[in-house]
């Protein structure tokens, strides 16, 4: 069962074992209107299950008695999760025998939910990992099989990010699956202390607010990267903030402090942010010096600060 890209490493490591399972059919969200024609699109799981010749059902929802009952024609021994992106009732986590597996990108029971990748960057971990998990009612959390650590690089993006773990997710299943199938190794319960929740991303999340730390900042434009992504209003023109960074400079909150060949520099609450990369709403993605020799944006002028004011102007997809 997975839905996105981060699922796609996963359904292609059991693919890669068959000593290890007979994969007998795909489970993934129903297609979903995208792009500007909001053409129906499938998702990327789907996508590559109809590409190896694989069944796929795609539930509505997960607890009317028919989805079970398809689930249950499969007869399935284990579920293996990842990312796919609906609340399992008790009804299909106890429908195979040796009960439903997930792959999950954190290091549990730091970051529990949605979206976890993302908000270890905000919060600007060091470190962040994958975890191997029993599942059971609550949300995310279930006893441990395994985990495994990496550091999280500095200029890593919430896209770059989820590429390594969904490899790193992948490589760990196949490596733990043959002990779970033999029953060698039992989970482990999850601590009790530490746990963090990493709820859904919204497109208002990529405003930004100069009020706040630079570093802070800094951190959203990667964590947001590619979506929903990181945006600042100047006046009614909304911006989108590719890449930035940090400056040692200092000036009052959202005000443009310089505009020239090292880009757009913006005070912010402590320190300030260069935003390096930029797309400013009709024009393409451009260089934050290309904006200023533009004129787009001048030293002296300054963006909004009110983040908390999300009106008419709130952005589109």
């Amino acid at each position: 069962m997975g839905s996105p890209e981060f699922a796609v490493p996963s359904l292609e490591a059991l693919l890669a074992h068959p000593e290890l399972c007979l994969l007998v059919a795909v489970v993934t969200q129903p297609d979903k209107p995208a792009g500007r024609g909001q053409k129906l699109t499938p998702s990327a799981v789907k996508k590559a299950a109809l590409a190896r010749g694989l069944p796929v059902l795609q539930p509505l929802k997960m607890k009317p008695p028919e989805t079970r009952a398809a689930l249950a024609e499969l007869a399935p021994d284990l579920i293996v999760v990842a990312a796919y992106g609906r609340i399992l009732p008790p009804s299909i986590l106890e429908l195979p025998t040796l009960g439903c597996v997930n792959v999950h990108a954190s290091l549990l029971p730091r970051h529990r939910g949605a979206s976890p990748i993302a908000h270890a960057l905000l919060a600007g971990d060091a470190t962040t990992g994958v975890a191997i998990m029993r599942m059971e009612e609550g949300l995310d959390t279930g006893p441990v099989y395994g985990q495994r650590e990496i550091a999280v690089p500095a200029d890593a993006t919430c896209g770059s990010l989820t590429g390594e773990l969904a490899t790193l997710g992948a490589q760990l299943l196949v490596e733990l699956l043959p002990d779970i199938l033999s029953g060698k190794i039992q989970p482990r319960p999850q601590p009790a202390d530490g746990a963090t929740y990493a709820g859904l991303l919204r497109k208002e999340d990529g405003l930004l607010d100069f009020s706040r730390p630079a570093v802070e900042l800094e951190r959203r434009v990667r964590a947001l990267s590619p979506w929903p992504g990181a945006y600042a209003f100047k006046g009614d023109l909304r911006v989108q903030v590719l890449r930035a960074h940090v400056d040692v400079g200092s000036g009052p909150p959202a005000a443009v402090l310089a505009a020239g060949a090292e880009g757009v520099v913006v005070g912010c609450g402590e320190g300030a942010l260069v935003l390096d990369e930029v797309k400013p709403a009709g024009k393409a993605a451009m260089r934050g010096s290309a904006w200023a020799a533009g004129r787009g944006v001048v030293a002296g002028q300054a963006f909004d600060l009110a983040a908390g004011a999300i009106d008419s102007r709130s952005p589109t997809s």
